[in-house]
């Protein structure tokens, strides 16, 4: 019996492990993930957006709109940032990062001082903005290699019905 052949690549299980992790993710506008992975491909840590630890999430506002001091943009913490920050303290140079969403300018500063060499996404939707250009600009004087993944599959489901385990 030959082995099968629709297993997942690696690119499309780490961007999977990133997006199981933004279901994490409490912002009821965005929910991102993010998976680093070594060049062993061994998952380092991973990410969700949310508050930082101690800052409750019923507490703070969630709201986008309004003065800055009542939105969370001042407060939220970012899947990549918060994927640098879980990691055991091991080195991150020349890892990969996976994120749904295209980095913004704060994220690519702490991705390229990990020393983090790559950068996989799915989505560029903010790539005309001012804040991704910048990313972009600093990943490339950085030498961050950009890939945009093409997956081979639109959907991965995962299903907890023990009787198919």
């Amino acid at each position: 019996m030959p082995k099968r052949s629709d297993y997942l690549s690696w690119d499309e299980y780490f961007m999977g492990v990133a997006m199981l992790s933004s279901y994490r993710s409490k912002d009821p506008n965005t929910q991102v993930g993010a998976c680093i992975v070594n060049d062993h491909n061994k998952i380092m840590s991973v990410g969700y957006n949310g508050f930082p630890t101690g800052c409750s999430d019923d507490e703070f506002p969630w709201a986008r709109e309004g003065d800055a001091y009542d939105t969370k943009y001042p407060y939220v913490c970012h899947a990549e940032l918060n994927a640098i920050l879980n990691n055991a303290g091991a080195n991150l140079a020349g890892c990969r990062i996976y994120v749904a969403l295209f980095p913004c300018n704060e994220c690519a500063k702490a991705i390229i001082q990990s020393g983090i060499r790559e950068v996989v996404y799915l989505s560029d939707k903010y790539a005309d903005t001012p804040m991704t250009k910048a990313s972009k600009r600093m990943f490339h004087a950085a030498g961050v290699k950009l890939t945009k993944l093409e997956p081979k599959r639109s959907e991965i489901v995962i299903d907890f019905d023990e009787s198919k385990v």
